[in-house]
């Protein structure tokens, strides 16, 4: 698949930040502007309520699609999932980007007083709701009767003339099964821990680990009769002009030790060095493991832009 690049709105905390960062991905040339959906600031700020903002972000711009990454499936019922859904993409003219995940930040859901159930019982609802989003937003009649969801003969308006793309965010090998069975993006993430946060291991960004990964994806694409799945996975690029000095930066800031500088040069989601190393890495990348849709955080968004100017397209 060709190259296509997104920006996360990390930084975005009013109206304004919104609309100047919708305006200007698209000047710059990203393929999207995508949200997080927090209710608390985890690492990364108080975040604007994702599909109102959008929305807004959507009006603001004329070729910029927009997406979540990702909703967190146990915040709202499917059905209101694929409502929304439907009506955003309509009114973006068929811009919008349906990310789900099932929700993994327990400090989250014990503030808002939601249950946080054990990870089998949260991937279970994640894909009982993908099987009723998908159908609704298909323009089917849904009916559907699960262990958690039930609907009766469900439809949704607005229609999509065709259904919005679908990324599921997944670390783990069931979730990563569910992307490639469901979805039309799988976004590789490091797994999920048991206490609810995001493993921070190294062994998780090396390459045999991502690679396996992405066989999984690919394992559950094809049983599910050959599906074609975009790759995508989230970045955090480090410039400078020597590679090696820049992973070695990143290793220390990570806490993994300058001596794993090494290992950082060849894991799959970090990118060191000038832009055309960068574009280089990238390139060599996709040959190897498939990644063709790449993020970053909107305060490396002016910094990347040289990569994207390489690679976009192509």
């Amino acid at each position: 698949m060709d190259f296509r690049f997104g920006v996360v709105g990390e930084s975005v905390r009013t109206a304004g930040d919104l609309l100047s960062t919708a305006r200007r991905a698209e000047e710059l040339d990203y393929a999207t502007l995508t949200l997080r959906d927090h209710l608390i600031p985890d690492g990364f700020g108080d975040q604007l309520a994702p599909m109102v903002a959008l929305t807004a972000a959507a009006a603001a711009t004329t070729r910029l699609r927009v997406g979540t990454l990702v909703l967190a499936n146990d915040y709202r019922h499917p059905a209101f999932v694929a409502k929304e859904a439907a009506t955003l993409d309509a009114v973006s003219g068929g811009r919008f980007e349906l990310g789900l995940g099932a929700g993994w930040l327990r400090e989250e859901y014990e503030r808002a007083g939601l249950p946080f159930d054990p990870a089998r019982v949260r991937v279970d609802r994640l894909e009982e709701s993908l099987r009723i989003v998908t159908s609704l937003l298909d323009g089917e009649k849904t009916t559907f009767a699960g262990e958690h969801y039930r609907v009766d003969g469900l439809t949704v308006h607005p229609v999509p003339p065709r259904r919005p793309p679908l990324l599921v965010g997944a670390g783990s090998r069931r979730m990563l099964g569910l992307a490639g069975r469901y979805a039309d993006i799988a976004g590789v993430l490091p797994r999920a821990l048991p206490n609810g946060t995001i493993s921070d291991e190294l062994t998780e960004r090396l390459p045999d680990t991502i690679a396996r990964k992405v066989g999984w994806v690919r394992e559950a694409a094809e049983a599910a009769g050959g599906r074609d799945v975009e790759l995508s996975m989230l970045v955090y690029p480090a410039f400078g002009p020597d590679p090696r000095r820049a992973a070695a930066k990143v290793a220390v800031l990570r806490g993994w030790g300058a001596s794993s500088a090494g290992l950082v040069l060849d894991m799959p989601s970090q990118f060191v060095g000038p832009p055309e190393h960068i574009a280089e890495q990238m390139a060599a990348r996709r040959e190897r493991f498939g990644f063709s849709y790449y993020l970053v955080s909107d305060a490396d968004m002016e910094a990347f832009a040289p990569v994207v100017a390489l690679l976009n397209g192509r």
